[in-house]
């Protein structure tokens, strides 16, 4: 059998071509006949019932990142991961974009004036010829390498696995490198997931060691960066901006100094909140499920000890 979060699909069930598929809007609606003979599931497993679930052999996170997968449960388990990473890549390197065309252009400024209906042009800065810093290779990682050569910007990266291919990329670190990175770049966007060894990754040191014209710019997962260290940075003029997407603490608290910060671009954790994410998501799911009805390897394993 089959569990499926969510809404009834019919592309899912002409998947499954014809394997039992039960859609359930969450687990208190699953009793216990099911829980048990259950084989697969799509979307999140609670603790309490994948120690319940004795024949489960496969759980598919709807999500890319799966930091909240990976309960202790599921890392002493055999059951098999996988994720939907990939399927927001595009537009979370199009938002990463965005947000360093948005301060390497002080467009903030620009709205204001407009909203004082003021005509305020000024001498503003351009990407060509500048160096972008990656922390991460990953599908988003590389997605923005593109776009960002055809912005004519240098790229350098870091990545954990050094053996594996980094189109569009000029250097490539491993995380030994990163300080190297750090003090060649003028943005530094971390597209990394959030990991045991990402967690705290940015902080007094990290920050001293960019520019102090540079720009951090967060897509992916917030924890990443110290909060404590970045407002520092960010207040004395250590470095010189940020666009942040992720946050330590979701939803952003209202009380967060990060929303007045004059240097600082908030965004909601929105990047990829695309259709496009959507149906990648879906396709993924549909070949993940084809696969594994049919025995074949399955797409997007996750290490369970590297945390993605």
């Amino acid at each position: 059998m089959i569990v499926v979060l969510g809404k009834e699909s019919a592309a899912v069930v002409a998947a499954a071509d014809g394997a039992e598929v039960r859609f359930v809007p969450d687990w208190s609606s699953v009793g216990s006949d099911v829980v048990e003979s259950m084989e697969a599931v799509v979307g999140r497993v609670p603790a309490e019932v994948l120690a319940r679930a004795a024949k489960l052999r496969w759980v598919h996170s709807p999500s890319a990142g799966v930091d909240a997968d990976l309960t202790p449960e599921m890392l002493a388990s055999d059951v098999v991961l996988t994720s939907s990473a990939g399927n927001g890549a595009i537009p979370l390197a199009e938002h990463a974009m965005l947000l360093m065309l948005m301060l390497n252009r002080e467009v903030p400024r620009w709205v204001r004036a407009q909203s004082e209906h003021r005509w305020d042009r000024f001498t503003h800065g351009e990407l060509a010829g500048l160096t972008l810093g990656i922390y991460g290779l990953g599908n988003s990682g590389i997605d923005l390498a593109a776009k960002a050569k055809a912005f004519h910007l240098r790229v350098l990266g870091v990545r954990r696995r050094r053996d594996q291919p980094s189109p569009y990329v000029d250097q490539v670190f491993g995380e030994e490198g990163l300080p190297e990175l750090l003090a060649e770049s003028d943005f530094v966007v971390v597209t990394a997931p959030s990991t045991p060894a990402t967690i705290g990754r940015f902080g007094p040191a990290e920050f001293a060691a960019m520019k102090r014209t540079a720009y951090f710019v967060c897509i992916s997962r917030g924890g990443i960066a110290d909060d404590d260290a970045l407002l520092a940075a960010l207040r004395t003029g250590e470095i010189a901006g940020a666009g942040l997407d992720a946050h330590g603490v979701e939803p952003l608290p209202a009380e967060s100094p990060f929303w007045d910060l004059p240097n600082v671009i908030v965004t909601p954790h929105n990047g990829a909140t695309s259709h496009g994410t959507a149906r990648r998501g879906e396709q993924i799911v549909l070949e993940n499920l084809r696969r594994f009805l049919a025995g074949e390897d399955l797409l997007n394993v996750v290490d369970k000890s590297a945390g993605y």
